[in-house]
């Protein structure tokens, strides 16, 4: 699992097709050097798996539901990534409990810069919305945040500088889409109180 506090950005350099997948590599100059094969590694919040290691880079396999349902499918070569590694069970957890399974996507329809913050606002799918509330936890392309304002199917997040300057979320244009993984918490409260309701078992 993963928490959301992104701990580097790193650089696409390469993607091959290789029939129903890709392979992704990325460049992390000075990170990762101990990468290990196997392990999992959440990029823009997907949790993806190190195919390959080899100095400042590595590879990663991606099949096509993953390109297909998340950002990842549109990554261009030169294109910057969040990266987290899987937290340790002996770590601090510093953001919010998240899976790197990926709900789907949002579209940044707003930005509003100011000098020591910058507001971001991005339309989910309604089907995403209902599990977001203000002040609660959301996944925004791997980034830990909080909910600042929902309005329907838009929600707002404040950025602090150490964000801006520490994950792609401040390069964003508006129009850029991004992917969101929401409160797994509140999915598991939805379903045992469906379960409750019925009598059975919630599908």
């Amino acid at each position: 699992m993963f928490t959301g506090l992104v701990e580097a950005v790193g650089t696409v350099t390469a993607i091959a097709e290789h029939g129903a997948q890709s392979q992704l590599t990325i460049a992390t100059p000075g990170w990762g050097g101990d990468l290990e094969f196997g392990e999992s590694i959440a990029v823009n919040g997907v949790c993806l798996t190190v195919a390959k290691h080899s100095g400042d880079e590595w590879v990663a396999d991606v099949m096509r539901v993953t390109l297909e349902t998340t950002s990842i499918g549109a990554l261009e070569v030169g294109a910057r990534v969040n990266l987290e590694r899987a937290l340790r069970a002996d770590a601090r957890l510093g953001g919010h409990i998240m899976q790197g399974h990926v709900d789907g996507t949002a579209e940044l329809v707003a930005k509003d810069s100011q000098p020591d913050w910058t507001d971001l606002t991005f339309r989910i799918a309604p089907e995403y919305a209902r599990y977001v509330v203000r002040k609660g936890s959301i996944a925004l392309n791997g980034v830990s945040l909080t909910v600042a304002e929902l309005v329907d199917d838009q929600v707002t997040v404040s950025l602090i500088p150490t964000t801006l300057a520490e994950t792609n979320l401040g390069e964003l244009p508006v129009g850029a889409v991004i992917n969101v993984e929401v409160d797994v918490v509140g999915k598991y409260v939805e379903r045992m109180l469906g379960e409750r309701a019925t009598g059975g078992t919630a599908q």
